[in-house]
């Protein structure tokens, strides 16, 4: 049993572990967890019941709420295990706080950060073994809330259920990707829900992701729902160009855009290491122009299931643009080694981003 100011956590252990089942030189993302799993209950306006226990099916009323009414939100972090042995969590109250603010804007009820965080430190402590030791791989945390409330009426629920589970995983894409700028589809509209983690903006961007892959590319780069000219994120994952010398990234004002933690320490490490950064609206023809006149350097998108993400060709209006090869990407390899050091614990952390579980 453990306790925080607000509330005991009680623990369920497995009797037999499945670990041994797994094959380290075969995770691929999202396929397999680990032996528990992390579950409160809001009711009465309050939270309650934590407890962590064996991973496992939950039972679920035809009539939750959430699977007519969409009342989801979800959250993604990692664990890394380093050459020291030490599992480390990369800024996790940065995800906390997102969440909450997810929860706030699809009228769901805050988690504490407290509890949270315990309930994170506790299931990652406890199911450490499962945190693969090897370079770039981890293990993929998801927090997640629905409201669980047996009722058809259209309101915010009054019941919810708060979870972690964690899969052992390794790159999300095992090459440089290939994506398409989305001309007629949008992901987010001004107003709307794009800056919240919910999880029908991402049932809302299957259809034309699918379209995408199709004509054989990895995923879409959405731009703006009023002109479809500016350059918004990509897939699951924020953007950044090298043009000339500088590194340009789509702002984030519009709360159109997800802002993504790996892209606000990429941002940082950047700009302590003397690299020239923006963050304002970018135009496709701008990237196609910089492209035409041989200073469109890189280009890569950020995220935590993706880390940085090479990205070798961009479809704009039916045509390919390639990007240079990884050996000339000096700067985003250079940013990209520094972040990897700091999760992994192979250089002092001057910014207090890792947590040892």
């Amino acid at each position: 049993m453990i306790t925080t100011e607000h509330q005991n956590i009680s623990i369920e252990k497995v009797k037999s572990s499945r670990l041994k089942d797994l094959n380290p030189a075969d995770l691929r993302f999202g396929r397999d967890y680990t032996d528990h799993m992390f579950i409160a209950d809001y009711r009465n306006g309050m939270w309650g019941d934590f407890r962590i226990m064996p991973f496992g099916e939950i039972p679920l009323s035809p009539a939750t709420c959430a699977l007519h009414y969409g009342q989801a939100i979800f959250e993604g972090m990692k664990a890394y295990k380093g050459d020291d042995g030490k599992v480390r969590l990369f800024r996790p109250e940065q995800n906390a706080r997102r969440f909450n603010m997810s929860a706030k804007r699809m009228c769901m009820p805050e988690i504490p950060e407290e509890l949270f965080m315990m309930a994170l430190r506790e299931l990652v402590h406890l199911d450490s073994a499962w945190v693969p030791a090897i370079d770039g791989c981890s293990l993929y945390l998801r927090p997640f809330m629905f409201a669980d409330e047996v009722f058809l009426g259209v309101k915010p629920g009054s019941d919810y259920k708060f979870m972690i589970i964690c899969s052992p995983a390794s790159s999300y894409y095992a090459e440089p990707i290939k994506v398409r700028v989305e001309r007629k589809f949008s992901r987010a509209v001004e107003g709307g829900v794009g800056f919240a983690k919910a999880a029908g903006n991402y049932a809302a961007a299957l259809y034309p992701t699918l379209l995408a892959t199709k004509e054989g590319y990895h995923q879409l780069i959405w731009t703006d729902s009023r002109e479809h000219k500016y350059i918004e994120e990509a897939g699951t994952m924020n953007l950044m160009f090298q043009i000339g010398d500088s590194l340009v990234t789509p702002s984030l004002e519009r709360e159109t855009i997800l802002a993504g933690i790996t892209r606000n320490s990429i941002i940082q490490i950047a700009r302590d290491q003397g690299i020239n950064l923006e963050e304002r609206r970018i135009s496709v023809d701008e990237i196609l122009e910089a492209h035409n006149h041989g200073e469109l350097k890189d280009a890569f998108g950020l995220g935590t299931a993706a880390n940085m993400a090479p990205i070798r060709t961009i479809g704009i209006d039916g045509h390919d643009i390639e990007l240079p090869p990884l050996s000339e990407r000096k700067i985003s390899a250079k940013l990209g080694g520094i972040l990897s050091d700091i999760k992994y614990g192979r250089v002092d952390d001057p910014y207090g981003w890792v947590e040892e579980v």
